[in-house]
């Protein structure tokens, strides 16, 4: 479930969900992989059930599968420190 890049930091996905008739999405980081992530989607969609995931801090992200707008999956961007120049 985790997968580490050269630096042996862990990788993260973001995941940004959207709700019908909600106007705010659901935005949050996960260590589950984009195929994990789209497996879930598809199982809740296809038998109408709860997806069911997990953030990087241990919290469940559940929302029925009938209710989903859309899902965008993408790796998370480093923070950057410092001044731009």
């Amino acid at each position: 479930m985790f997968k580490e890049d050269t630096l042996g930091d862990l990788r993260k996905m973001e995941v940004r969900i959207g709700v019908q008739e909600v106007a705010r999405d659901i935005v949050f980081e996960t260590t589950s992989t984009a195929e994990e992530i789209t497996a879930a989607v598809e199982a809740a969609v296809k038998n109408g059930t709860l997806l069911n995931l997990v953030d990087e801090k241990g919290k469940k992200i559940l929302v029925p599968g009938k209710y989903l707008a859309f899902v965008e999956i993408g790796a998370s961007e480093q923070r950057r420190v410092g001044f731009a120049g």
